[in-house]
């Protein structure tokens, strides 16, 4: 958790006491060699309880070390140190281990161990990084998601960086004068959100934003009423491309020096001098993404989320929190205000709006019909007058939409999936077409080459849907690349352009061009009142996703793209979806209505007992170890075994596994699904959490992972 150590702090300060002594038990060397013994205690609170930097759910509570009385002063609650871990104890003295980092929690007077205590070996910076309100909300984020305190603290404090640390923090700005209301007149009850803010109170509402790229204006003026009520303010956004908007908003609007933007696009050092300009109280609002929600703002007023739908928000490091759930431990526990926008809405986010515990700020209805484009989808019309309108990747009325906005400005093309190769589907029914010797897809290399599976690499000479006996292919999801080549041949004047995960576009110019982007690399037209038209391809693709949030993924999506798009009285503006019109999130865009959806759709969750609903849990790893560890687990009384299936294991060729759950290539792993009543959640994961560390401690060859609240359900 260290840098520039070795030239900043000097040699290591390494006392192997035999006990705690008092003060005149031996005289202090002249010099401080790397090992020293006898060396003096503090003379007031010679125990130390750290917090050792090891992630292991075994090792899962606070060690004591003594305080030498050189580091009294410096050895303070909240700083970085330096400990020898798991050291052995001879001759009434604990030596060997190895060095490892870890904060101090507290001083104590005594310690309950009752063998020799280590001292403490370096104190690496005096600086109190880890505060009592921080640690607070790490425990509650471990306990939450059952994990490791110090996982949870090293995703909240950044790395340490000496030269940052030496550098002085700018004085804290005045507080700025009240904000004008500007777009949140629009909003019903959005000038008295404003107001409450202003006046120091904790007001919460879930956003729901009118589409146009006014959304960040809007998000600073909550943040600057924050400020201008003498509180703090915290604005966390899905990637780096929202947070600068958001930073490039507020500075407008109030001028440097009232935040900081956290993002890891800042640089190490950089990042860290920010965060402790924060930390400090030169500084009162933070922008930033996932890991700017443990952000020490201090006096919170506002904590605020753009987007909570977006998988971004989820970290991907152990126990991987979302970073609303963080922000919502955060505002129970500071009485702060909440913001929960976006285009769309989430269950989670519907959940707060109809138990109470958060307003709706949403506009008018004749207000959103105004600011949103127009919508169609493959209609009979559309059959009558194109029969294959149903079945063809860019039906006539698409071409035609295309065609009659380039000559208004660009038109913007979303595609599920980045790259060239296509994955193949039947023809007739389109069942994705999978390998007959593995359970591979299979896909195009393009040429007259047969098609080939992506997994074990064989070709597929002959092939035969086993749903409806069809021997034709076609091509699935077609990647961005792929679609870009031919809209350049259909469109040849034109010039193509692609965003996508390897070259993401932030803005493109004002003019007749087509661009072709994934989901979230959209970029916005620069100048513009945005983009003529709006292409949304392979719908059913999306909607066909084995996972609980398909249809509500979809649907934020496709909102995102289409909030792009200039309003229908701006110009005749259309957006063309191409997924089966009568689908509920297809007539939710239609409609532009994400609250309805997510109501229904936490309605339909409420009568499944699926989550928000109720708390769930997911136990993943090899059989054995997943049934060894939910036999040790003593789950609580409304706890549900929904059985364990086994999951598709990854190619034996190809990337290995992004995350910890997955299984390594060429092993059969299961999962298990523990359901609970909401008001036992935390009772399950405490439960899954010393079960585990139970069979570690126990020395298990193979644990079991788990997941609370995972993002794949299936």
């Amino acid at each position: 958790m260290s840098t520039e150590r070795d030239q900043e702090e000097g040699p290591e300060q390494l006392a192997l006491l035999s006990g705690v002594k008092g003060p005149g038990a031996a005289k202090q060397p002249r010099a401080r060699p790397r090992t020293w013994r006898g060396a003096p205690q503090a003379a007031e609170l010679p125990v130390a309880r750290v917090l050792v930097d090891k992630g292991q759910l075994h090792l899962d509570r606070l060690f004591d070390y003594a305080v030498p009385e050189a580091l009294d002063a410096d050895a303070r609650p909240g700083v970085r140190v330096r400990v020898r871990f798991g050291a052995g104890e001879r001759g009434g003295r604990r030596e060997g281990g190895g060095l490892i980092n870890g904060f101090i929690v507290e001083r104590v007077a005594r310690s309950d161990f009752p063998g020799t205590l280590a001292p403490l070996a370096q104190v690496l910076s005096p600086e109190p990084v880890l505060t009592p309100e921080l640690l607070a909300l790490c425990r509650a984020v471990a306990d939450r998601y059952a994990g490791s305190l110090a996982d949870v603290v090293q995703l909240a404090v950044p790395p340490r960086m000496a030269r940052a640390e030496r550098a002085a923090s700018p004085t804290p700005p005045p507080s700025p004068a009240p904000p004008e209301p500007g777009g949140w007149e629009d909003y019903r009850d959005g000038p008295a959100y404003l107001a409450a803010l202003t006046a120091g109170r904790a007001p919460r509402a879930v956003w729901s934003a009118l589409p146009g790229p006014g959304w960040p204006q809007e998000l600073a003026r909550a943040v600057a009423a924050t400020l201008a009520g003498g509180r703090g303010a915290l604005a966390v956004l899905p990637d780096g491309r929202a947070a600068a908007r958001a930073d490039a908003a507020l500075t407008a609007l109030l001028g440097p020096g009232h935040h900081v933007l956290l993002t890891a696009d800042a640089g190490a050092e950089s990042r860290y001098r920010r965060w402790l300009a924060v930390h400090r109280g030169a500084v009162r609002a933070v922008v930033g993404t996932r890991a700017a929600a443990f952000a020490p703002v201090r006096d919170l007023g506002l904590l605020a989320l753009w987007d909570d739908g977006d998988q971004n928000h989820r970290e991907e490091r152990a126990p991987q929190p979302h970073a609303r759930e963080v922000l919502l431990l955060r505002a129970v526990a500071a009485g702060a205000g909440l913001l929960l926008g976006g285009h769309s809405r989430t269950a989670e986010a519907a959940q707060l709006v109809t138990g109470g515990w958060a307003g709706e700020l949403a506009a008018p209805r004749a207000t959103v019909r105004e600011r949103a484009p127009a919508v169609r989808t493959v209609e009979e019309r559309d059959d009558a007058r194109d029969p294959a309108a149903r079945s063809a990747r860019l039906p006539s009325h698409a071409w035609e939409a295309v065609r009659n906005a380039l000559t208004e400005g660009p038109v913007l093309v979303q595609v599920p999936r980045r790259g060239y190769v296509p994955r193949l589907a039947c023809d007739r029914c389109r069942h994705p077409a999978g390998c007959a010797h593995c359970p591979g897809p299979l896909q195009s290399p393009g040429g007259d080459a047969p098609p080939r599976c992506a997994w074990c690499g064989r070709d597929t000479e002959v092939w035969h849907c086993p749903e409806c006996g069809g021997s034709r292919l076609r091509a699935g999801v077609v990647g961005a690349r792929r679609t870009a080549e031919e809209l350049g041949r259909a469109f040849p004047a034109v010039p193509v352009r692609t965003s996508g995960r390897d070259h993401i576009l932030d803005t493109v110019p004002d003019r007749p061009a087509v661009v072709v982007a994934t989901p979230g690399a959209e970029p916005r037209v620069e100048d513009g009142p945005g983009y003529a038209a709006a292409l949304l391809l392979d719908g059913w693709a999306l909607l066909g996703r084995p996972d609980l949030r398909a249809g509500e993924e979809a649907l934020r999506r496709w909102l995102n793209a289409a909030a792009l798009v200039r309003p229908a009285p701006a110009g005749g503006s259309v957006v063309v979806v191409l997924a089966e019109p009568t689908a509920r999130p297809v007539q939710a865009l239609v409609r532009w209505d994400p609250a309805g959806h997510a109501e229904r759709e936490l309605g339909e969750r409420a009568e499944l007992g699926l989550p928000p609903v109720t708390r769930l849990a997911a136990v993943t790893g090899p059989p054995e170890a997943v049934t060894r560890l939910l036999r040790a687990t003593e789950l609580p009384s409304s706890a549900q075994l929904l059985g364990a299936t086994e999951l598709e294991p990854p190619p034996v060729r190809g990337r290995p596994p992004r995350r910890g759950a997955e299984p390594p290539p060429g092993e059969v792993w299961q999962r298990a699904l523990v359901r609970s009543h909401p008001a036992d959640g935390d009772a399950l994961a405490t439960a899954l959490r010393a079960a585990r560390a139970a069979r570690l401690a126990h020395g298990d060859p193979a644990v079991a992972r788990v997941r609370v609240d995972p993002v794949d359900i299936g």
